[in-house]
This record gives structure tokens, sequence and C-alpha cells, in this order.
């Protein structure tokens, strides 16, 4: 193997192990900053072994393993090495542990318990979501910075301070006592979808989906579900959740490229998620009021039980997100509803809402707008325009698989090649 490929070997392990990396070993030394620092540590080492030794059989535990190592080190050249040693209570396990040892925390879950911890209180919210959205995303600050319409030194304080203030107050890496989960579990439900987000259609970079955070979402709203039964969002989210990951076999084409929701082979539909998201949905049903997230989960169960686009109940979608537009109203939802209500009622009825979005501060920069412009104008016939709007999109998406789509709409429409409709992922 050349010295190439074992550095995209270590690539490649970190994406997928980073995350899981950091929340174990901020568990252990109850220090999220010294946590990076060591998962980093472990990162340098990899790129100096491996080219030398080759990849190992097990490269997460390898990188596990060499972290833990120097976090004993870290540890003993303290003067609080005892303390902290029985604080961690793993001195011996540390020393023993194999090389093979898994991440996977046999008693509970590292990253379900980072994740409630970055919810604490003592965060504002902006410095909760931006860092989650670093650590657990695997987000770029400038990524974030655009998500949130901010600039980038901006979103770079957000995450210094809250680390910060994390380890100031001295906040434990735990789980919080029975009573306080409630208080984050809106905070929590919303990390856990942005991550799931961020898989289902990757920010940036060369893969229009990213299916490895898409599981690892699922499996924290698995989790989360079974940690707080009563509670309908979370069993919402995690309809959400599998409804849509249902859908990922049939997204993309051979070569990678996008296949948009009513082009899509259903036949490739994952049947047994749709089966769990539709249980999760009925579960959240019978607890109580459906909110945001089952709401949604509803929406998306519009799709799951078409048998064909045809069969799509467009009137339920629009009277969804007329009810989701009134509990939790966004410009995003509004631009959701324009495209239903574009195919329940015409384009001319879903450009009104579209057009009216325009001005939202909120939507400025983001790719979606104008593509969705772009189709109802093209199945308006106003060709010139709407490739007007498809060339914008391209623009701002900072996705090369979804410029490239937007790209293709506007040269067909441009060609006057026969339109289609736009469709939802």
């Amino acid at each position: 193997m050349t010295v190439a490929d074992s550095h995209r070997a270590v690539e490649a392990v970190w994406r997928i192990e980073s995350t899981r990396l950091i929340a174990a070993l901020a568990r252990m030394v109850h220090d999220l900053g010294l946590a990076e620092e060591l998962a980093q540590d472990a990162l340098v080492a990899a790129l100096e072994e491996w080219p030398r030794k080759g990849v190992p059989d097990n490269p997460g535990a390898w990188l596990m393993q060499s972290a833990k190592h120097r976090a004993i080190d870290q540890l003993r050249r303290r003067d609080t090495y005892e303390r902290k040693l029985r604080e961690v209570g793993r001195d011996m396990e540390l020393r023993q542990e194999s090389a093979d040892i898994e991440l996977d925390d046999p008693i509970g879950d590292d990253l379900l318990r980072l994740i409630f911890t970055i919810c604490h209180p003592v965060l504002p919210a902006e410095g909760r979501l931006a860092l989650a959205l670093r650590l657990l995303g695997g987000l770029t600050t400038e990524e974030i910075a655009r998500a949130f319409l901010v600039p980038e030194p901006t979103v770079g304080q957000r995450i210094f301070r809250a680390k910060r203030t994390l380890a100031d107050k001295r906040v434990r890496i735990e789980l919080p006592p029975p009573d306080e989960l409630p208080a984050r579990l809106a905070s929590v439900l919303e990390i856990i979808y942005l991550i799931f987000n961020e898989g289902y259609a990757a920010t940036a970079g060369d893969d229009w989906i990213r299916p490895s955070l898409c599981q690892e979402a699922m499996r924290l709203g698995r989790l989360l579900a079974g940690v707080m039964p009563d509670e309908p969002e979370a069993h919402g989210l995690l309809a959400l959740m599998e409804i849509q990951a249902s859908r990922i076999p049939a997204r993309t084409a051979r070569d990678g490229s996008p296949i948009l929701l009513l082009d899509q082979d259903r036949s490739r539909w994952d049947r047994l998620l749709v089966r769990r998201g539709l249980a999760a949905l009925g579960r959240a049903e019978e607890l109580g009021t459906l909110g945001p997230y089952s709401l949604q989960a509803a929406i998306a169960a519009c799709h799951a039980r078409a048998l064909t686009p045809e069969a799509t109940d467009w009137e339920r979608m629009t009277a969804l997100y007329r009810l989701l537009s009134h509990i939790s109203p966004s410009p995003i939802v509004e631009l959701n509803r324009a495209v239903a209500v574009g195919m329940a009622h015409g384009p001319a009825r879903g450009l009104e809402i579209a057009d009216s979005l325009l001005d939202e501060r909120a939507l400025r920069g983001y790719p979606q707008l104008p593509a969705v412009r772009g189709d109802l104008l093209a199945r308006l016939g106003r060709a010139e325009e709407a490739a007007a709007e498809f060339t914008r999109a391209a623009e701002l998406t900072r996705n090369e698989r979804e410029r490239a789509l937007y790209r293709a709409r506007a040269t067909a429409l441009k060609d006057s090649a026969p339109t289609e409709t736009f469709r939802t992922t």
C-alpha cells in the first residue's frame, strides 16, 4: 500500500469514527477540549504509522487504543493524577484493554451522553448547535456559518466559548438525572436531526448523501426513544428519520448522481424502514398531540404510503404543512408548503407562496428557493426565467452533485428540452 493509499484510509476511518472516538474520550477525561486533542494525536500517529506498518484489521479500535494510552500519559503528568484517575475509574482497565477494543460502550452510549451534555442549559442555543455540528456532524466552521447565515469567525467564537464554558463550569459528560431530561429534549432532538440531515443531504462535498451519518442519527434516535418512551416527539423524530432513510437506496444512480423523489424506483425503498417508521409515527400519535417532528413524519408518510407518485395524497400533505406552519413557523416550512401546494393546486398557486419568500433573510443563499421557483416557472412554461433560477441555485449550493443537477436542469431549459417537475428528495 502506498503512502497516499494509507492516508486515504486514515481519512476514511477518521470520517467514520471521529465523533464516537471524541465522545468516548470525553466521557473518560471529562474535558471536551482535551478529548479533541487526544483524538487528533491519535490521528497524527495513524498518519505516521499506517504507511509503514499497514492499516490495522480494526482501525477504529486502533485509534481508540492509541488515544487512551495518550490519555493515561496526560493524567500522569498532572498534579491531580490520582484524583483524575478516581474520576475516570478505569486505571487498571485502561492498562489491560487489548488492541481489539470496541468503540461501543456496552452499558450506555457515549454519543448520546455527549449530546445531552452539549445541550446543558449553561450553553446558549447557538453555541449548542454550532458545537454539535462541528463535533458530531463533522461540518467545518465555514459550512456551519453558511447554514446559520453568519460570519465564519462568529461560528468559531461560538464553538470556542461553548467548549470553554463546559470546562469552566466543570460540566460532566453524562446523562443528566431523569427529571432533567425533558428540559433538554428539544435541543437533543434538533441536534440528532441536524446530524441526520447532513447525512441525507450533504451540505458540501462530492457526495449527495452520507449514509453513515443517517445510520448514526437513527441509532441515537432509537436509543433516545428507549430512554424517554413516553415522549411523543422522540418517537416522531425516529419515525421521520426512518421513513426518509427508507429512500436512500433509490436516491442515487450507480455513478452517484441524484435521483429525485418522483423519479425513484419505489421497489428499492427499504420497506422494513417504512414499516418501522410508520409504527413509530403510530406510537407518537397514541401518546399525544403531534409536534413538529411528528407532523413532518406524517408528511413523509404520505410519500411512503403511495405506491406510485400519482397516488400521493398532496391535499393531505398541504393540510399537514399548514398545521406545521402554525406550530413551528419558518421560511423553510413555507417553501416546502409551496412545493406541496404546487402539486395539489397547480404551479401558479405554489409560485405565489415561493415568491412571498424572496425577501426572507433566512433564505438568502439557500439554493432550494431558486430551485423550487425554477421548477414552478418551468411548469408554467416560463423556460427562460426557470433556467435563470436553476443557474442561481447551482451557484449557491456547495454540494457538487446538487450543482450538477441544477446545471443540467438549466441547460435543458435553455435548449427547450421537455421540462420535469421539481421533486423533493
